[in-house]
C-alpha cells in the first residue's frame, strides 16, 4: 500500500506540542482577554526580542502586515513600489490595497530573489519603496538592496513571510529595512491556527503609527481616531498558540536544513536546478527545478507524494497586477514554469525521506 506523504500538513506540528498548546489555550480562554492584551503583547516582545528588533506589532494576517507596513512608512497613491513577481499574491496585492503601483523586477536565478541590478535598472521618480521577498526563505541580496534604498532615497520593506529565523551572518531577517511583514499562516516556519502576521521594525514612530493603523487609528487608550484605518489585529488565541512554539522555531529550521541537505546530497548530479545551500536559508520550501516539471509531479503523486508549484503565473501576468506596462521577467518566467516543491516540513518528510529521494532519483 502506497504512503500519502502531504507537501504540508500544520496539523502534525501542532499535534508535537499539543499538551502545551492545550495548556496555553485553556489559560488564554481563562483569562477574558481575548483581542489583544497580555497574550498579544508578550508574543510581540518575544518575536521582537527573537529577531533583534526594537518593535513588533501583531496584525490579522501577511497580506494586512505588508499593507500596514507600506502605509506606516508613508508610501501611497502615486508612489511606485519595486517588487517581484515570483512570490504570492499578497505582496502585490498590499502594494495595490494601499494606492501605490507594483512594478515588477526580474529575480536572481540562483537566489530566486529580487536582482538588485535588475531593482536598480526599474528606479524612476516616482519610486518610493523597494519590497523585496526572501523567497521559500532563502535570503535576498540585503547588503546590495540596503545601499541601493540609501543611494536613491527609498524606503525598504522585506517581506519575510518565508522567512522566520533565516539570517545573514547571524543577522536576522527583517532588521534590515524601515519595517518587514511577516505571515504567521498555518503552514509557515511560525504559524498559528489561522490567519495571522506580524510586522518588525525599529522606529518608535513607525512602531505607534502602526499600532494606530490596526485598530481604527486609535494611538492611545482614548479610542480616538487619529487617522483613516481599519481593524487588524492578531487574535489572543493564535498569539497564545505562537508563544508555545517560537522557542522551537531555530530547533525546527535547523531540521529543515537538515533536510535539505539530504536533498542537496541525493539530488546534486541530477539534472534538477537546486536552490542555493545557504546556512542562513531556513527552506520554508525546498523548491528544485525541472524541465518536465508536470511529468515529474505526476511521477511522485502516483507514488503517494504530494508536491506543490509556488508560484504560477507569476504575478505580473495575472489580470490584476497588469495596470502599467511590464517588461518580460525572463528567469522569473522560467522558473516560475519549472520550480516543484518536494515536502520539507520535519513532520512530514523526516518519516518518508529515503522513499521521496528514492521515487526521484529512479524518475525517468
Amino acid at each position: 500500500m502506497l504512503p500519502s506523504i502531504p507537501q504540508a500538513d500544520p496539523a502534525r506540528r501542532f499535534a508535537r506540542f499539543l499538551p502545551a498548546i492545550h495548556e496555553a489555550i485553556a489559560s488564554c480562554l481563562g483569562s477574558g482577554r481575548y483581542i489583544l492584551g497580555p497574550a498579544v503583547e508578550r508574543f510581540e516582545n518575544d518575536f521582537a526580542e527573537y529577531l533583534g528588533a526594537s518593535h513588533c506589532v501583531g496584525v490579522a494576517s501577511g497580506t494586512d502586515a505588508l499593507l500596514l507596513a507600506l502605509q506606516a512608512v508613508g508610501i501611497g497613491p502615486g508612489d511606485e513600489v519595486i517588487t517581484v513577481a515570483l512570490t504570492a499574491a499578497g505582496t502585490a496585492q498590499a502594494i495595490l490595497l494601499c494606492g501605490a503601483q507594483p512594478c515588477f523586477v526580474d529575480v536572481d536565478p540562483l537566489t530566486r530573489c529580487m536582482d538588485p541590478k535588475a531593482a536598480v535598472a526599474a528606479i524612476t521618480t516616482r519610486t518610493a519603496a523597494i519590497l523585496p521577498v526572501h523567497l521559500y526563505g532563502q535570503p535576498a541580496d540585503m547588503s546590495a538592496l540596503v545601499e541601493i534604498a540609501k543611494r536613491y532615497g527609498l524606503a525598504l520593506i522585506e517581506d519575510c513571510a518565508q522567512a522566520h529565523g533565516a539570517h545573514i551572518a547571524g543577522r536576522k531577517l527583517g532588521t534590515f529595512g524601515q519595517a518587514a511583514a511577516f505571515s504567521l499562516y498555518p503552514t509557515k516556519n511560525l504559524g498559528a491556527p489561522g490567519d495571522a502576521g506580524a510586522v518588525i521594525c525599529s522606529d518608535p514612530a513607525t512602531a505607534t503609527r502602526l499600532r494606530a493603523l490596526r485598530s481604527y487609528g486609535w494611538e492611545d487608550g482614548s479610542r480616538i481616531s487619529s487617522l483613516t484605518a481599519g481593524n487588524s489585529r492578531l487574535d489572543a488565541l493564535h498569539a497564545t498558540v505562537l508563544s508555545v512554539l517560537l522557542p522551537h522555531l531555530d530547533e525546527h529550521n535547523q531540521e529543515r536544513r537538515h533536510l535539505a541537505r539530504a536533498y542537496f546530497s541525493a539530488l546534486q548530479d541530477l539534472p534538477f536546478g537546486l536552490p542555493p545551500d545557504d546556512e542562513g536559508a531556513v527552506y520554508h520550501q525546498f523548491a528544485l527545478t525541472c524541465e518536465k516539471q508536470e511529468q515529474l509531479r505526476l511521477h511522485l503523486s502516483a507514488r503517494g507524494i504530494s508536491t506543490a508549484i509556488h508560484y504560477t503565473p507569476p504575478l505580473h501576468l495575472q489580470p490584476a497586477f497588469m495596470g502599467k506596462e511590464q517588461d518580460a521577467l525572463p528567469v522569473t518566467e522560467s522558473l516560475a514554469r519549472t520550480l516543484l516543491s518536494l515536502p520539507i516540513q520535519p513532520e512530514v518528510a523526516w518519516p518518508h525521506l529515503d522513499y521521496i529521494i528514492k521515487s526521484i532519483t529512479t524518475w525517468g
